[in-house]
């Protein structure tokens, strides 16, 4: 976890020196480079987790609930971040806001939303405004608010707040942890009853804290910017206010933010062990009698205990996968038609690594080569001590199928 975070940061201030003017398409087996994403953020407002895709209503300078559901699609080394912590599309609650890094679709032909004009984000959108449909749609860093602050250093500090029958508002900046930016801006945030407050291993609500004496029932209390962690959403606002946003959750301490942290890491480890980790093929050595050696580099953004569990003299299993992540003819099981063999060699890339990597090479042996093991292509490789589970429908695809074989299909997205 402290690796990803040191190379997450270190690409961050390279992403500050460069500003992403031109729409960039990544190339079929390579990392992109981080300081040629586009950056967005707006509420998550659908998702189709089988084929890691979604909408996002996207933050323009307009009448925000005006802004049609902007569709997007993960790469398939694509990170999500939740909590600070590893996620899964599917452990996103709608209404979060996320932050987005994104590109054009590496190959429009396979991509499982639908294709816009290369300068689609400066177009004007009616009541909109501009940048709320990018062509920029295809993800490889979605990071929800508390995610973010932790990989940019940054804090919420709450200045002021005004509560009236369990409904109030909140005055904030979002600034440096270390202080010293004179130029952030005070925000206006609302909270209510449902507002989740984290303080240690507590769980608390308003009421609680009201209830303490810390915060008053009803008028304002000065907080002398005491710095959090916040949780954001989006809600229909009253008065005309179009882009106000909800505050879901508060972490008031370390304490609670780790353990925010654990609890995201442990659903998502489990994830990954039953669905196996997602890789590319970098290479193949072929022998004799369908024998050959692969090498394939994990994708990133995991937790350091999956990557521990490929280990040299260990067997493999390794399936194909199309780019959606999705098995290939999973109906007995994704191991039923898998290639296995020993681990010949794992190996660690020195240097920088691009995000969407682990910069873990993994090399094994197998006498069955199927059609997924070949260069560039995605797969799924497993450990043998992982556990050997069946994968719901929706997460593989048919025999024989492939980018058509989804449901829904990309028909469902408008073109805005």
């Amino acid at each position: 976890m402290k690796c990803f975070f040191l190379v997450l940061s270190a690409s961050f201030l390279v992403l500050g020196l460069y500003a992403a003017d031109e729409p960039f398409r990544p190339e079929a087996g390579k990392f992109p480079p981080l300081e040629k994403a586009h950056s967005y953020r707006g509420e998550l407002v659908f998702v189709d987790h089988a084929n890691r895709r979604g909408s996002l209503r996207v933050q323009g300078a307009g009448t925000y609930f005006r802004n049609a559901p902007h569709p997007f699609a993960m790469l398939p080394y694509g990170i999500v971040r939740y909590h600070g912590a590893p996620a899964d599309l599917r452990d996103i609650p709608l209404g979060t806001v996320m932050h987005v890094r994104a590109f054009l679709p590496p190959d429009p032909k396979l991509s499982a939303v639908p294709v816009l004009p290369v300068d689609n984000k400066d177009k004007i959108a009616g009541y909109s405004g501009t940048g709320v449909a990018p062509a920029e749609n295809h993800v490889l860093l979605l990071e929800d608010e508390p995610s973010h602050c932790l990989r940019e250093g940054l804090v919420w500090k709450l200045k002021e707040l005004e509560l009236k029958n369990n409904v109030g508002m909140m005055v904030a900046t979002c600034e440096p942890k270390a202080g010293g930016d004179s130029k952030v801006s005070e925000e206006k945030l609302t909270l209510d009853a449902a507002t989740r407050i984290w303080r240690g291993r507590e769980s608390l609500m308003l009421a609680d804290l009201v209830a303490e004496g810390i915060w008053p029932a009803s008028g304002k209390k000065s907080l002398g910017g005491q710095a959090v962690l916040l949780g954001i959403t989006w809600k229909p606002t009253p008065d005309g206010v179009f882009t106000r946003f909800h505050i879901s959750d508060i972490w008031l301490d370390e304490t609670a933010e780790q353990r925010a942290a654990q609890i995201q890491t442990e659903v998502h480890k489990a994830f990954i062990r039953s669905r196996w980790m997602p890789a590319w093929v970098d290479a193949v050595e072929y022998g004799k009698f369908g024998r050959a050696s692969v090498t394939v580099t994990l994708f990133g953004g995991m937790d350091d205990s999956l990557y521990a569990d490929f280990k040299k003299g260990s067997q493999l299993i390794v399936n194909g996968a199309e780019n959606t992540l999705k098995h290939a003819g999973g109906a007995y099981g994704p191991a039923h038609m898998a290639s296995k063999g020993p681990i010949l060699d794992v190996t660690k890339v020195t240097g920088d690594v691009p995000l969407g990597s682990s910069g873990i090479q993994v090399k094994f042996e197998t006498d069955l080569v199927i059609e997924g093991i070949r260069p560039g292509r995605v797969v799924r490789v497993c450990p043998s001590g992982w556990p050997q589970v069946q994968v719901p429908r929706e997460e593989y695809v048919g025999d024989g199928s492939g980018a058509e074989d989804r449901f829904p299909t990309p028909v469902i997205f408008p073109k805005y």
